[in-house]
């Protein structure tokens, strides 16, 4: 079932028109998505009821690392996707290898695209070219203090004080 719903850019590109075509709000967001957690899901169900369709877009691997580092993502690219279409709030899912949104925003053209509320509305390079074709871009969807990087310094610092009494 999730694997239904991981599609290329162009396979979802032509999904969406139709689904537009036939007056369905699509909302889409985009994000690494390294390490699921409860902050994403929260996100992922608020920016659902936006639309009437909600398409995550992933960084690829290599973007991740070029934005995040060399030890990240932690969690593979196909695994992240299947994880996310699991998600019963998320109708598609799409791997995209650049490091900004632009190129596949510009190609599936949604009505809305959501960002969390670390971002600022001016800050945001997609904002032209979903407001070029006709979209909105809202920010401020998210869970204070629920955060991948927040995460990973909990376990971190857990595993430290555990080897410390070891």
């Amino acid at each position: 079932m999730s694997s239904q719903k991981i599609h290329n850019r162009s396979e979802l590109a032509s999904i969406l028109q139709q689904a537009k075509a036939d007056g369905d709000v699509v909302v889409t967001t985009n994000g690494c998505f390294d390490v699921l957690h409860l902050g994403h899901l929260r996100y992922l169900q608020a920016a659902r009821q936006l639309g009437d369709l909600l398409v995550v877009a992933i960084n690829s691997d290599s973007s991740v690392r070029q934005l995040k580092g060399e030890n990240r993502p932690l969690v593979p690219e196909d695994e992240r996707a299947e994880m996310l279409a699991g998600l019963e709030c998320v109708d598609y899912v799409v791997v995209f290898p650049e490091e900004t949104p632009i190129s596949l925003l510009s190609k599936l053209k949604p009505s809305i695209h959501v960002k969390g509320g670390d971002y600022k509305l001016e800050q945001l390079i997609e904002r032209d070219i979903v407001e070029a074709n006709g979209g909105k871009v809202i920010v401020g969807l998210n869970v204070p203090g629920k955060s991948t990087t927040n995460l990973i310094e909990v376990i971190c610092e857990r595993y430290r004080d555990t080897d410390k009494k070891n």
